[in-house]
């Protein structure tokens, strides 16, 4: 069998679920995609980042494990560097910055590597009061 699980840790054997950031290297594929999303309801955060940003690499682990919890919103990857004029559309001066917007329209924003203080406002303005999936296993007892 190969695996000691003698340790009981989940984190030592799970395999990570892969990513639902949707990453945009086009400003028609990123049109054409919030274009779509205006006619919902639907929570999209989206992380204005850069290859040469630190604190973004520092926060893509964060990112990851939050569009997997919180399966029931979009996570949007736009590197500023490759789509400066949407950067430019949105104001985003300092990165990491987050915009999470329903309906096409800003609803909230974080600027910086907050990691809690982004958890808080998807939890705040997703379309579920709890997330439905956890990262760990089992779930922690109410």
């Amino acid at each position: 069998m190969g695996q000691n699980l003698s340790s009981g840790n989940y984190r030592e054997w799970a395999t990570a679920e892969p990513s639902r950031v949707m990453a945009f290297h086009s400003k028609s594929q990123w049109e054409e995609h919030y274009n779509a999303s205006k006619g919902t309801d639907k929570l999209m955060v989206i992380d204005f980042t850069a290859t040469w940003c630190g604190p973004c690499r520092w926060m893509e682990p964060t990112i990851d494990e939050l569009s997997v919890t919180f399966a029931d919103v979009d996570f949007i990857k736009i590197d500023v560097d490759e789509l400066m004029n949407v950067a430019r559309q949105y104001g985003v001066q300092a990165m990491p910055t987050f915009l999470l917007m329903k309906n096409g329209k800003v609803v909230d924003k974080v600027v910086g590597a907050k990691k809690d203080e982004l958890r808080n406002k998807i939890e705040q303005h997703s379309n579920k009061s709890q997330p439905y999936r956890y990262a760990i296993w089992p779930p922690p007892a109410v």
